[in-house]
């Protein structure tokens, strides 16, 4: 069985093994292997010239990379945490995800950014942030947010290879839940970046989510299945490119649809999402679409707190049965 965290480091270290030009590069990955454990034994295995300590300083991590892609590398950048992203977001935004576009594609950048993201696990302000939506806004880069073993495999495969700049969220709180744990094939695999998954079938009300919210989408089917209302839920895996496609056969099947993400509500992405169904599937609608998502609030560290802010098994519920019974 593994887990999703042991996941990301099989999917890293099978990806250095099949590409010499594969550079790691992060605060604390070395000997410590990263603040999670994530790249534990990279360095030993691949050297310190192929898995790079880097100061504290994301700003520097994402500038080099964008260097050494430059230079004909492909590089697996590790943000300790993802809030921390917001430093490096110059060189992001306007250097690494702009790149293509401005050399008419004669240019690609091969980088896999990546980094622990989200609440639930008293991590407070810093450190349990989900803020996908700063980066949906800058064309150029791909969006990744793993919520299985499998999953976070594949989509890490796949990042590895991608020509241009992927950003994955990894859920932190899954990194060693061993409810989730999977056994994966032996053989090589990816998972490719922009198809959604449909995880479990229904015919009432469309649950459209991703990362740690996925299960809770599949606890509320099961509610709702005690109230006589079958949901379809889908993990959307990749946001940009967005899955429009598997959104709009599902909702054209249950005409209803709830869509929840742990990031703020206010530009958050699951606005972005009740938006192109409503765009694309209004025809077909037999209620509004709503949204689920945390408060406008920084994560507080109080647990009692944090659950209050944050989606939540009952919230889902209750703003599913509206839908159903509207």
């Amino acid at each position: 069985m593994t887990n999703y965290l042991t996941a990301i480091q099989e999917a890293i270290a099978e990806e250095m093994a099949a590409n010499r030009d594969l550079i790691v590069m992060g605060e604390d990955i070395g000997i410590l292997g990263g603040a999670f454990g994530v790249t534990t034994g990279l360095q030993e295995t691949f050297g310190k010239e192929r898995v790079i300590d880097m100061p504290i300083s994301e700003g520097a991590i994402a500038g080099v990379a964008v260097g050494m892609a430059l230079n004909d590398k492909s590089v697996c950048a590790e943000f300790q945490f993802i809030d921390f992203i917001s430093t490096g977001f110059d060189q992001i935004v306007n250097m690494m995800a702009t790149y293509h576009y401005r050399t008419a594609g004669e240019v690609a950048l091969n980088i896999t950014m990546r980094g622990p993201a989200g609440g639930y696990g008293g991590g407070a302000l810093y450190h349990s942030q989900m803020n996908e939506a700063w980066f949906a806004n800058s064309p150029g880069i791909k969006i990744v947010v793993p919520s299985t073993p499998y999953d976070a495999k594949g989509l890490t495969k796949a990042a590895l290879r991608d020509p241009n700049p992927v950003l994955i969220y990894e859920i932190k709180e899954l990194y060693r839940s061993k409810s989730i744990e999977e056994v994966l094939p032996t053989e090589d695999f990816i998972v490719p970046l922009g198809k959604a998954a449909i995880r479990r079938e229904g015919k009432d009300i469309t649950l459209v989510t991703y990362g740690q919210n996925v299960y809770h989408c599949l606890e509320v089917a099961e509610k709702l299945a005690a109230d006589g209302y079958e949901a379809e839920v889908i993990d959307l895996r990749t946001l940009v490119p967005l899955d429009e496609e598997t959104i709009v056969e599902s909702v054209k099947k249950t005409n209803r649809v709830l869509v929840v993400n742990e990031a703020p509500k206010t530009c958050g992405f699951a606005g972005e999402v009740v938006a192109r169904i409503n765009e694309l599937c209004f025809e077909h609608l037999d209620a509004p679409a709503l949204r689920v998502t945390r408060l406008d609030t920084p994560v507080p560290w109080v647990k009692p707190l944090e659950l209050f802010v944050l989606p939540s098994v009952e919230k889902i519920h209750a703003a599913a049965l509206k839908i159903c019974k509207f």
